[in-house]
């Protein structure tokens, strides 16, 4: 009778089969490819082998008539919410261990030799390059890291849109798929894949779940049946029910509020917490937390709900950005708090991306250690201008406050019945008016909305 099989064989080498006995005892004996060895002799993936043919029996490397069909080297694991794809390779000698078993089948090629040399040299274990298949890295052995390096570099990979792709290789060496993002994002020296990322990590409730931990699903009865992993950061409300993943999908990575813990097979999914970690176990910016430590962008932004925003928002009243909140700073995102932190950013003469109202590691820096500008401060005690667009009907900013104040002290607030505040008023336009007539300008240089000059001389 037919016996279909469909095995993703485990990256880490442990099958006791005779083919993968025979391959590990090739690897100890066989030549690097830059001392002339077969490309196939180190190979890091190993072959996805889909076997139908009728009475095949495969046992210790022996097989009976039939046809072997070699699917592409797949080192990956499917996509969320559907088995993986895999291409066929191109005619070449068989390499090693199980693949050399298939002895009354086609020739099976080995992996493609595209690893080892790189724009950055010769990387063992990345690239899919030579010495990434030499047994199983122990876990004792991770690289210690904080919770906000992992999300730095969980983001790069967002902000690269790094395209998904089970069989190629990104600049920092990282196979391109869901297990390859999460062996990057945790800085592991090899690619690893569904079925071995666990031991790289401690099993954790999803009460303790942090940003920086793991949420895995592997399906070990059938791995390309919608085994997939994402990277947690952060809850995006109080109920829990929703959070930001990091995780690389199709057609790229991504950063995305996603239902707890997937859109699909959610029950089934189980969180983890790597083992390296570096600034403990349940740090993020709650009751004890070290909020010294820059916690990650993804902390921030719209949905964001935690205690590293009422703490940003607490340090930026601090630093003069107190008239952005009508009330507050709280856990929840507010427009008040990207405006806030934008307004300290310009403060220290960032602009563009550097100032786009998102904390970086340097804004966290600069709030947490006291130095730099205060908000409307610039060098020499000459207040920065911010731009025309905060002083408009229907704005309100602690730059309004700010120029109300200062025209008050200039003898230029007889038209404010209460106040200066942080809402635009027609008050704050015919001040501003006087005084820009008192310079001797008319027309639409004394329009009452204050511009480069006009901010310039009231706070000079």
């Amino acid at each position: 009778m037919a016996v279909p099989g469909f095995v993703e064989f485990d990256p880490a080498g442990i099958c006791s089969c005779g083919g993968c006995v025979q391959e590990r005892r090739a690897l100890r004996h066989a030549r690097a490819v830059r001392d002339g060895g077969h490309p196939g002799a180190r190979g890091t993936r190993r072959a996805l082998v889909l076997v139908a043919t009728a009475g095949t029996v495969l046992s210790s490397g022996v097989s009976t008539a039939g046809q072997a069909v070699a699917l592409g080297g797949w080192a990956g694991t499917g996509q969320a919410g559907g088995p993986g794809r895999a291409s066929a390779l191109p005619a070449a000698p068989p390499g090693p261990g199980l693949l050399r078993a298939l002895r009354t089948g086609p020739p099976v090629p080995p992996p493609a030799a595209a690893s080892e040399e790189t724009p950055q040299g010769p990387v063992s274990g990345l690239y899919g390059g030579a010495g990434s298949a030499r047994g199983v890295v122990a876990a004792a052995a991770v690289r210690p890291l904080t919770r906000a390096q992992i999300i730095e570099r969980a983001q790069r990979w967002v902000a690269a849109r790094v395209p998904y792709n089970m069989n190629r290789y990104w600049s920092d060496g990282y196979r391109q798929d869901c297990s390859g993002f999460i062996s990057m994002a945790w800085n592991l020296g090899r690619n690893q894949w569904t079925g071995s990322l666990a031991q790289f990590g401690i099993r954790i409730p999803k009460s303790e779940l942090r940003p920086g931990d793991m949420l895995l699903f592997h399906n070990a009865a059938n791995p390309g049946a919608g085994s997939h992993v994402t990277l947690f950061g952060g809850w995006t409300d109080s109920s829990r029910t929703r959070y930001i993943a990091y995780e690389q999908t199709r057609p790229h990575a991504v950063k995305r509020p996603t239902p707890y813990a997937y859109w699909r097979n959610s029950g089934r999914y189980v969180a983890f917490r790597y083992r390296g970690l570096a600034d403990g176990g349940n740090s993020d910016g709650g009751t004890g937390g070290d909020t010294s430590v820059f916690p990650g962008a993804g902390l921030f932004g719209p949905g964001a709900d935690n205690a590293y925003v009422t703490r940003l928002g607490r340090m930026l009243v601090a630093r003069g950005g107190g008239g952005f909140y009508a009330s507050g700073p709280g856990p929840r995102w507010s427009e008040a708090d990207r405006r806030a932190t934008e307004a300290f950013q310009r403060a220290q003469g960032w602009r563009g991306a550097e100032a786009d109202g998102i904390p970086g590691p340097s804004t966290w820096s600069y709030l947490v250690n006291g130095v730099g500008r205060d908000i409307g401060e610039a060098a020499g005690g000459v207040a920065v201008f911010p731009g025309t667009g905060y002083f408009r009907p229907g704005q309100s900013n602690g730059y309004v406050t700010g120029l109300g104040k200062q025209l008050v002290r200039k003898g230029f607030g007889k038209y404010y019945t209460s106040g200066p505040g942080p809402r635009w008023t027609e008050a704050d336009r015919r001040n501003v008016e006087a005084f820009q007539r008192a310079q001797g300008w008319t027309g639409p240089d004394a329009d009452g909305y204050p511009g480069p000059e006009t901010w310039r001389r009231l706070f000079r």
